[in-house]
């Protein structure tokens, strides 16, 4: 594949370049147009946002059911991090110019 939606704005990806520990030189494709390019983890959202509907039932007299948002919230918070460190140390400023591209780790326009 290209990289190029044609259902989603045309913001081709980014053709980046890594080295394996073995020497072995690949490319992949940092996508930046549907989802990926609203924000960078934005599947994440859906997920919580699930989490948090199914909770909802349990009313709000007690914080105990929502333990389980709290606790997903804080992780997949936690991997938005862990992933950008990763992802930037394999595709190097490749990484760096997806981010300016697609500037938001999880919530567009909030973070």
């Amino acid at each position: 594949s290209s990289g190029i939606n044609a259902e989603w704005p045309l913001r081709p990806g980014i053709r980046a370049k890594y080295v394996l520990e073995s020497g072995e030189k690949r490319e992949s494709i940092l996508l930046a147009s549907g989802w990926w390019g609203v924000a960078r983890h934005f599947h994440y959202v859906p997920e919580l946002l699930l989490a948090f509907f199914w909770t909802v039932p349990a009313g709000f007299e007690n914080i105990m059911p929502y333990s389980y948002v709290i606790f997903l919230f804080i992780l997949l918070t936690h991997r938005t991090f862990r992933d950008d460190e990763k992802c930037g140390a394999k595709y190097t400023s490749f990484w760096d110019t997806y981010c300016k591209q697609v500037p938001y780790k999880m919530i567009p326009g909030v973070f």
